[in-house]
């Protein structure tokens, strides 16, 4: 019987290496961030509603979604964050739903891939939870390398989604990342082993 992972994690954890690597063990990933940038496509009534949310200035010159204004506004103003959440949500489920079903009649076990589950209190709506562990302090790290920020605007990035550590404590599986990317697939691979998910090939490589 597949079952349904929730994958998820804290900003800068890491989690889309471990997409990547659990695609190459023959899971399926469900992405919650592809399907909220097809919910709002060019186009799409999801932009529309987007637009008359928050003014033409959402809107780029190619017809695109201004990310960068839109991402501004939600950040300085929690309540346009929800007005956003509401148009957007309903059809990101929708879209990872019939993604997620489609795979499941195949037989595939079904990775989702949502950063936010916790905070969304989404954990009902899977199997089991995986999160990508790292500590606070390499997320900010990794955020003031990755993003070019200030210490201070990578601490309000960490400090805006629930703790790493309190997920760590509510998720059923830990996939530890505070190391290099070879660590990072060496405690994957030995936690799918772990799990029944793939077989140890050690001894046929050896012969």
């Amino acid at each position: 019987m597949p079952k349904v992972i929730g994958l998820t994690g804290g900003i800068a954890s890491g989690k889309s290496s471990v997409s990547e690597l659990l695609t190459v063990h023959g899971f399926k990933v469900v992405d919650a961030d592809v399907a909220s940038r097809q919910a709002v496509e060019k186009g799409t009534k999801g932009l529309e509603q987007v637009k008359e949310a928050f003014g033409e200035e959402a809107i780029d010159e190619d017809g695109n979604m201004n990310r960068s204004y839109v991402g501004d506004v939600i950040f300085n103003h929690p309540e346009k964050r929800l007005e956003l959440n509401e148009i957007i949500h309903p059809i990101v489920r929708d879209i990872m739903e019939e993604e997620k079903e489609a795979y499941l009649e195949q037989g595939y076990n079904v990775i989702m891939d949502i950063p936010l589950l916790f905070e969304n209190d989404l954990q009902d709506t899977v199997d089991e939870v995986w999160l990508v562990y790292t500590s606070e302090s390499i997320q900010i790290d990794r955020l003031m390398e990755r993003n070019n920020l200030s210490m201070e605007d990578a601490k309000a990035r960490v400090y805006s989604q629930i703790s790493i550590d309190k997920k760590r404590r509510m998720a059923d599986r830990e996939i530890d990342n505070r190391d290099t990317k070879l660590e990072l697939k060496q405690n994957l691979e030995r936690m799918l082993v772990e799990e029944g998910y793939i077989y140890n090939n050690t001894e046929e490589e050896a012969q």
